[in-house]
């Protein structure tokens, strides 16, 4: 049985609702493994671009899809989540992944905040096609997080109702502040 995890149910929503041929967006590459997962999803028709404020993330991105021999279909920019409007067409993007907080085995002053994260999702909204999806798995806890994590969650609550669904689920039972998995669904 596969461990349930906010990866594991962000992968299980995302693989639901992603297909052959997709334009898909890592908004936080990270380690690459968003990137992977989503380049596998879109096969050699589909495109993936990921961005990172980072160059050690990218590189590590970049590491691992050439190791996987995923690196044809994806594009990955040095650049603020917040930008992504620029590098794709409203209503275009079948689904958006983002992983706030630090980079996995980097630097923990350096994550991600509210001031550019709210303005991503904004942004991602209008980019996702009809039926297009976004996976949130908010981290926070320790040393940084608290304020990114109670500015998404007020400003997640005030997404329209009407055009999307959002879904803010946690972990009831775990201790020392678990991730967060958020869903969204964009209606036609």
């Amino acid at each position: 049985m596969q461990k349930l995890n906010t990866l594991s149910l962000a992968h299980n929503f995302v693989e639901s609702h992603v297909a052959a041929g997709d334009l898909c967006i890592d908004a936080t590459a990270g380690r690459g493994y968003d990137t992977a997962f989503l380049a596998k999803l879109v096969g050699e028709t589909g495109k993936v671009v990921a961005f990172d404020i980072q160059q050690e993330a990218l590189d590590s991105t970049a590491a691992l899809l050439r190791e996987q021999g995923l690196d044809r279909n994806v594009t990955l920019y040095l650049d603020s989540h917040a930008n992504m409007a620029q590098y794709a067409d409203t209503g275009t993007v079948a689904c958006i992944t983002f992983n706030f907080g630090y980079l996995p085995g980097g630097d923990h002053h350096i994550c991600t905040h509210a001031e550019s994260s709210i303005p991503a999702i904004e942004a991602g909204l209008h980019l996702l096609k009809d039926n297009g999806i976004m996976s949130l798995c908010i981290y926070y806890g320790g040393d940084s997080g608290f304020e990114e994590k109670n500015a998404l969650i007020d400003y997640l609550k005030t997404i329209d109702n009407h055009k999307y669904t959002v879904l803010i689920t946690e972990f009831a039972n775990r201790p020392n502040n678990p991730p967060i998995p958020v869903f969204i669904y964009k209606r036609i």
